[in-house]
């Protein structure tokens, strides 16, 4: 940590308090959203107006918004990675998988991120407390899907490759975020982010367009009102109170968000949607949870020299 004066006590549990309850929400809101909106039309106006106004925002403080065509260039790769084949992919899923199941299911990005940060960056290899958590986190997965490899129903078909979408879209989340750490761009961060959002959203504006999707949508005030927050809550508030907590708190304190969200998730689904909540979603979200401890706490070491580094960092909406 690099700040000369530490931040209250009080503005730490506020930040982590900010990230937990609105990023553990944005499953139900996307859920709810996309009920009368079709999933990358969603996508494309959440991104859309948070990615500008990331960017009006940076230019009224005095930061840097232009730059090389081949920075912006790598900057939208890694958000249509990230924003597109990681939250597109979990919006069509919704459709079909509860929004407490989801968040389940996408805790195993942490998971994806060891394991690529490994073969891609190159520098380091898993210790046994990774790996344990690996194994224990595909454990998690199979009795999540236990009742859907089971069903002979067509919904229960159709969840079933839903929730495998799930698995391939926290890869591209996971993939997006290695890629930005071994691209380093040079570009201001919140500048950075701005363009990654803005990318995102003309990227799934496109999608959109070629499955008609505005005139599939149905404008009610619930699934705008649905949108509006993932744009404030989950876009602006949650993801400046992560940077914030980034600067201030060690990284290891602060990918405790990657299994505080999903019980969120769960819980506000069940509350608010009556989701249900069988023991193979309590088991499984037990295992996940545990599988995803270890693997946020291991320590990654140096290929050459045995070095240990800091606990592997997770990923987040």
């Amino acid at each position: 940590m690099h700040n000369i004066h530490r931040p209250s006590r009080f503005a730490v549990i506020l930040a982590f308090g900010l990230v937990y309850l609105f990023w553990g929400s944005t499953y139900l809101a996307i859920d709810i959203a996309v009920q009368s909106i079709p999933p990358a039309l969603m996508c494309a106006m959440r991104f859309s107006i948070a990615g500008v106004v990331m960017l009006v925002v940076c230019a009224a403080t005095g930061r840097r918004v232009w730059y090389s065509g081949k920075q912006i260039a790598l900057a939208a790769g890694v958000g249509i990675l990230l924003l597109m084949g990681g939250n597109l992919t979990l919006s069509w899923a919704e459709l079909s998988v509860p929004s407490g199941l989801a968040a389940l299911i996408v805790a195993i990005t942490p998971l994806w991120f060891l394991v690529l940060d490994s073969l891609l960056l190159g520098r380091h290899r898993i210790s046994w407390r990774g790996k344990a958590g690996l194994a224990l986190g595909m454990m998690g997965l199979f009795v999540l899907f236990w009742p859907e490899l089971h069903s002979t129903s067509v919904l229960g078909r159709q969840e079933l490759w839903a929730s495998l979408a799930l698995i391939g879209g926290s890869f591209s989340w996971a993939l997006g975020s290695v890629l930005s750490k071994r691209w380093q761009s040079g570009m201001d961060v919140f500048s950075a982010t701005g363009w990654q959002v803005t990318a995102a959203g003309v990227a799934n504006f496109l999608v959109a367009l070629g499955l008609r999707d505005f005139s599939r949508a149905v404008w009610t005030t619930r699934g705008v009102s649905a949108v509006l927050y993932l744009v404030v809550c989950g876009s602006w508030i949650g993801y400046t109170a992560y940077i914030w907590l980034l600067e201030h708190v060690p990284t290891s304190k602060v990918s405790t968000y990657a299994y505080v969200n999903p019980v969120v998730a769960v819980f506000l689904g069940w509350l608010v949607l009556h989701e249900r909540v069988d023991r193979f979603i309590v088991m499984g979200s037990v295992i996940v949870v545990l599988a995803v401890i270890l693997v946020t706490s291991a320590k990654v070491k140096e290929k050459t020299g045995g070095v240990e580094l800091p606990a592997v960092e997770a990923t987040g909406d």
